[in-house]
C-alpha cells in the first residue's frame, strides 16, 4: 500500500553554513573577549593595552633619567640610550596616548551618541588587534637584535641603510605602517557612526563635547596618518629597494622627510590633546555644577585648532633655511593658533567660575591639566619667534616644552577622565582619597621632572645626548629632574594600588554617582551589553541634566519633581522592555585572523631585505591577511538561528527624555 505523505506548514531549516563560516557564539571567559566586537569590551582592551605600554614606556623614562643623572653615566651605551629613548618617545606617542584616547572613544563615544555599538563593529576589533600586533612587534625588535635607534622622528638620511645598516629602523618603520593602520581603520569607524548613528534629536550642535573631540580628532587622524604613511613607504623603498628619496647623493632631499614628518607631526599634536580637552570639557561642568561656559564657542575653538594645526609644521624647522617669507609665514601662524586655545583656557575657567566646585580627583585631575596645559602652550608661543626658536632648537627647553603639552596636557586630561568614568566602565567606585594621593604625587613629580628642563634647555643642553661632562655645570638640574621622574612612578604605583585595593572593597557604583549631564550616565553602571534598552529622544544639550534638573526665576538649577531618583537612571523607565529582543552583533574570528597576517608581512619586509631579496614570509602573511578578509566577507551578518531583530532597521523609539530647555535655559 502506498504512504501518503501530509504536506508540512513548517519553514524549511534555514541553510547550514560551512562550519569555517560560523560566528562564534561565546560571550564570556577568554575567548569571548578574543572574539568580542562588542566597542565596550575594545575600549576596555585598548584601555589595558595601552596602560601596560605605558609602564614599558615609563620604564624606559627612568633608564634614561637615571643615565642623566650624573655627569658622565655609566647605566647605559650610547647605542642603548639611543634605542631607549627612540623606544621611549615612540611609545608614549604611538602605543600609549593615541589609544588611551581611542579606549575612551570605544566606550564612551556610541553610548554618548546614544548609540547601541559602532558602524562597523567587526572593523573595530580589527583596529585593536593591528593595534596590539604593530606593538607587539616593535618590542620584538629588543628580543630580535636591537629595538629602533633612530628617534622617534626619524630623520633621514640618518635612518637609511648607510648611517643605520641594522634592522632596527626597519622595525620602526614597519611598526608604525601597521599602527596607522590601526588608527585609520579606527578614526573611519568613528566618523561614520557620529555622523550616522546619532539618537533622534541629536543634532551636531547637541552632541557631548567629548564627541566632538572624537570626530574632530578622528578627521585629523584620516588626513594626517597617510602623510607619514607615504613617507614610511618611501624610507622602506630607500633601505629596501635602493630609491634615493632621502639621500643627497643619489638626488634626494633630507628636508623632504622632515617636511612630510612635520606636516603629520604637527596635527599629532592635537590628535593627541584634543580628545584630553573634551574629556577635562565633560569633568568641568559636573563638578562646578554648571553647564560648560560657551559651549558653542568651544565646539568651533576646536574645529578652528583642527584646521590651523595644518599650518604651523614648520616652526620645526627654522633652523633648516627655508627663507625669510617662509619663516615669517609660519611664525604668524603659530602665534594665530594660540587664539582658540586660550579661548578654551578662558571657558573652562569661565565655567569654574561662580560655580559649586567639588574637589574629587577627577576635578582635581582636570584643573591640573588647565594649570600645565597652559604653562606648555606659553613656552610654546616662544617657538612662533624665529630668533628665539633658534635659541631653542635641539635644546632641552624644547623637551620640557612638549611633555607640559602631551604630559601636563594629555596625561592629566587622561587620568581624570579615568577616574570620572571608571565607574561607568566597571560598575565599582575608585578609592578617593588613595586618588588624591595619586594626582599631588602627580603633579609635584611632573613639576620636579620637567620643569627644571626649561633651565637646563636655557644653559645649552642639547636634547638627545646620552652623557655629558661635570664642567658643563648641568649636573644639578638633571638630578633634581631625576627625582621628579621617580615621584612620578611613584604615583603610578599609587595608582595602581588604588585599582587593586578598590577591586577587593568593591564599593558599587550606582549608575549616576557625579550628578552626571550626558547620556552614559543614564544607564546601569556598569553598562549592559546593548547599552539602551530604548533608543532616547534628544531635546538638548545635557540631555540626561535636563531630564533632572529644570531652572528656578534666578536660574539656578532646581530638581525636578518627576525626575527618577539619583543614580537610578533611564534604566528604571525601561524595565518592561525584552532585553533579549535587542539584536546584538555575533561575536568573530577574522579580524583577529586578518590582524595576524601584518606583523608576519612586516617581518617578512625587515628579513627579506637582508636575505637576497627573499620575502616569501611577507607573502605568507599577505595570504593570512587576504583569507583573513574573504572570510569576513563570508561569514553571516549574525548566526543564521539568531531570530533577533535588526535593531538599526527596526528600532521604536520612544521619547525618553523630558522635553527641556538648551544649555543656555532657552526652550529647546
Amino acid at each position: 500500500m502506498a504512504t501518503v505523505l501530509e504536506p508540512s506548514l513548517a519553514p524549511p531549516p534555514p541553510p547550514e553554513e560551512p562550519a569555517l563560516f560560523k560566528r562564534p557564539t561565546e560571550t564570556t571567559g577568554v575567548w569571548g573577549w578574543i572574539t568580542t566586537i562588542d566597542h565596550k569590551r575594545i575600549g576596555i582592551m585598548y584601555g589595558v593595552t595601552s596602560f601596560v605600554f605605558f609602564l614599558l614606556g615609563g620604564i624606559e623614562a627612568l633608564l634614561i633619567r637615571l643615565q642623566l643623572a650624573q655627569p658622565d653615566g655609566t647605566i647605559l651605551s650610547a647605542d642603548a640610550y639611543n634605542q631607549v629613548f627612540t623606544m621611549h618617545g615612540t611609545t608614549m606617542i604611538f602605543l600609549v596616548v593615541m589609544p588611551l584616547s581611542t579606549a575612551f572613544f570605544n566606550f564612551l563615544m556610541p553610548i554618548q551618541i546614544g548609540a547601541r555599538d559602532v558602524a562597523f563593529p567587526r572593523l573595530n576589533a580589527f583596529s585593536y588587534w593591528t593595534f596590539l600586533f604593530g606593538g607587539l612587534f616593535l618590542y620584538s625588535s629588543f628580543l630580535l637584535g636591537g629595538a629602533p635607534n633612530g628617534g622617534w622622528f626619524g630623520y633621514a638620511p640618518n635612518t637609511s641603510v648607510t648611517f643605520s645598516p641594522g634592522h632596527n629602523i626597519d622595525f620602526w618603520v614597519l611598526g608604525l605602517q601597521i599602527l596607522g593602520i590601526a588608527s585609520t581603520v579606527g578614526a573611519v569607524n568613528f566618523i561614520t557612526t557620529i555622523l550616522n548613528l546619532r539618537a533622534p534629536g541629536m543634532t551636531l550642535m547637541r552632541m557631548p563635547i567629548f564627541t566632538w573631540m572624537t570626530l574632530i580628532s578622528s578627521f585629523l587622524l584620516l588626513f594626517a596618518m597617510p602623510i607619514i604613511t607615504i613617507a614610511l613607504f618611501m624610507l622602506m623603498f630607500d633601505r629596501n629597494f635602493g630609491s634615493q628619496f632621502f639621500d643627497p647623493a643619489g638626488g634626494g632631499n633630507p628636508l623632504l622627510w622632515q617636511h612630510l614628518f612635520w606636516l603629520f607631526g604637527h596635527p599629532e599634536v592635537y590628535i593627541l590633546i584634543l580628545p584630553a580637552m573634551g574629556m577635562v570639557s565633560e569633568i568641568i561642568p559636573v563638578f562646578s555644577k554648571k553647564p560648560l561656559f560657551g559651549y558653542p564657542v568651544m565646539v568651533f575653538a576646536s574645529i578652528a585648532i583642527g584646521f590651523m594645526g595644518w599650518g604651523v609644521w614648520v616652526h620645526h624647522m627654522f633652523a633648516t633655511g627655508l627663507g625669510p617669507v617662509a619663516i615669517s609665514a609660519f611664525s604668524i601662524s603659530t602665534m594665530f593658533i594660540a587664539v582658540p586655545t586660550g579661548v578654551k583656557i578662558f571657558n573652562w575657567i569661565g565655567t569654574m567660575w561662580g560655580g559649586s566646585l567639588k574637589f574629587t580627583t577627577a576635578m582635581l585631575f582636570a584643573i591640573g591639566f588647565v594649570g600645565m596645559f597652559t604653562i606648555g602652550g606659553l613656552s610654546g608661543v616662544t617657538h612662533a619667534v624665529s630668533p628665539h626658536d633658534r635659541q631653542q632648537t635641539d635644546t632641552y627647553y624644547v623637551v620640557a616644552h612638549f611633555h607640559y603639552v602631551l604630559f601636563g596636557g594629555a596625561l592629566f586630561g587622561i587620568m581624570g577622565g579615568i577616574y570620572f568614568w571608571w565607574p561607568k566602565i566597571f560598575g565599582w567606585m575608585l578609592n578617593e582619597k588613595l586618588g588624591k594621593w595619586n594626582f599631588w604625587t602627580w603633579l609635584i613629580g611632573f613639576n620636579v621632572a620637567f620643569g627644571p628642563m626649561h633651565l637646563l634647555g636655557l644653559q645649552g643642553m642639547p636634547r638627545r645626548i646620552y652623557t655629558y661632562g661635570e664642567e658643563l655645570g648641568l649636573n644639578f638640574w638633571n638630578t633634581v629632574s631625576t627625582v621628579g621622574a621617580f615621584l612620578i612612578a611613584v604615583s603610578v604605583l599609587i595608582f595602581m594600588w588604588n585599582v587593586a585595593k578598590s577591586k577587593r572593597e568593591r564599593v558599587v557604583a550606582s549608575a549616576d554617582p557625579w550628578d552626571g549631564r550626558t547620556l552614559e550616565w543614564a544607564i546601569p553602571s556598569p553598562v549592559p551589553a546593548y547599552n539602551f534598552a530604548e533608543v532616547p529622544t534628544v531635546h538638548a544639550v545635557d540631555a540626561f541634566w535636563h531630564e533632572k534638573y529644570d531652572e528656578d526665576a534666578e536660574g539656578r538649577p532646581v530638581r525636578r519633581d518627576t525626575a527618577p531618583p539619583a543614580g537610578s537612571g533611564l534604566a528604571s523607565e525601561m524595565g518592561d522592555v525584552d532585553a533579549s529582543a535587542i539584536h546584538i552583533p555575533s561575536p568573530s574570528y577574522y579580524p583577529l585572523v586578518a590582524s595576524a597576517g601584518l606583523p608576519l608581512i612586516a617581518y617578512g619586509m625587515v628579513y627579506g631585505r637582508t636575505s637576497g631579496q627573499n620575502y616569501s614570509l611577507a607573502v605568507l602573511g599577505a595570504i593570512v591577511l587576504l583569507g583573513g578578509l574573504y572570510a569576513w566577507a563570508l561569514e553571516p551578518s549574525t548566526e543564521p538561528h539568531d531570530d533577533h531583530h535588526d535593531e538599526h532597521a527596526e528600532a521604536e523609539v520612544v521619547p525618553a527624555l523630558e522635553p527641556a530647555t538648551t544649555g543656555d535655559g532657552e526652550e529647546a
